[in-house]
């Protein structure tokens, strides 16, 4: 399908140029395009789905410049920090909802008061992947699904299914990889960055900023052992949101009284740059 320009909703083939004439931001517009270029095969249930995954897509960028503009500081696990007032900071530097609080207020203070937070760069691509899902489904689901949320590294609940897999049809709202092969073995959070695609070129990674695949290589290879010769590089994978489950939690499916289908003990497990998760 690589020059027909077209998406699949249930089994009709559209036509790119039609969706964009829908009144979408430049972003989701960027998405369609791409998705309509790719060799991949992008297919929702409806239009509805397609709305959907647009629209979380949309918070995830979002999510990803609004952390940014919160302040929350790039640290490793042993340095964490969080409120106390809705997290349990543990051994491990992960954070465990306390007993009694939203996971919906807890994850909105992380954005509202990102001083009192410290943390890697995994563990902020689940925070905003946590803001996107609230910003995209039923708020009473969302409460009801991450009742035990722990933020650490690639520790996510179940019901939060985050897949990885090689590729380059990268799309706005996804997470990528840099890798850093001669990082400085002395400053081991540096081997690598995962970072949010924002559309436009641009990429927020936490600790880096916001700038272009050129600027995020630049300031990994300032982060290189003495010496290096080998630059830091974007790999050919992708890490994104199943979109088609998370679409059963959605406004839509509960008005519709939808009974979701949970993943109770299926694990989704992937591997980001170095590091390997299981959801």
């Amino acid at each position: 399908m690589g020059g027909c320009k077209v998406i699949f909703i249930g089994h009709s083939m559209i036509n790119a140029n039609q969706l964009k004439a829908t009144n979408f931001t430049d972003e989701q517009k960027e998405t369609i395009d791409r998705m309509s270029q790719y060799q991949v095969r992008y297919s929702f249930f409806n239009h509805e789905h397609l709305q959907f995954d647009l629209h979380m897509r949309q918070a995830t960028i979002q999510a990803a410049r609004d952390l940014f503009a919160s302040k929350a500081r790039f640290t490793t696990f042993q340095n964490a920090k969080c409120n106390d007032r809705f997290w349990r900071l543990t051994d491990q530097g992960g954070f465990q909802l306390k007993y009694g609080n939203l996971p919906s207020d807890a994850i909105r203070d992380i954005f509202q008061n990102g001083t009192l937070y410290g943390f890697e760069c995994a563990t902020s691509i689940v925070i905003i992947f946590y803001k996107a899902v609230l910003e995209s489904i039923n708020l009473d689901q969302f409460n009801r699904i991450y009742q035990g949320m722990y933020l650490r590294d690639w520790q996510t609940d179940d019901d939060l299914p985050i897949y990885t897999r090689r590729g380059n049809d990268f799309l706005p709202g996804d997470c990528l990889y840099f890798n850093n092969p001669q990082f400085d073995p002395n400053k081991p959070q540096w081997r690598g960055e995962n970072v949010i695609d924002l559309g436009n070129g641009l990429y927020f990674g936490h600790g880096i900023g916001i700038k272009t695949s050129e600027g995020i290589i630049e300031s990994l290879n300032t982060r290189r052992k003495p010496y290096a010769t080998e630059s830091a590089y974007l790999l050919s994978q992708v890490t994104r949101l199943d979109d088609h489950y998370l679409f059963q939690f959605s406004n839509e499916a509960h008005q519709r009284r939808h009974t979701p289908h949970f993943l109770a003990a299926n694990k989704i497990v992937g591997k980001i740059g170095q590091c390997s998760f299981s959801a």
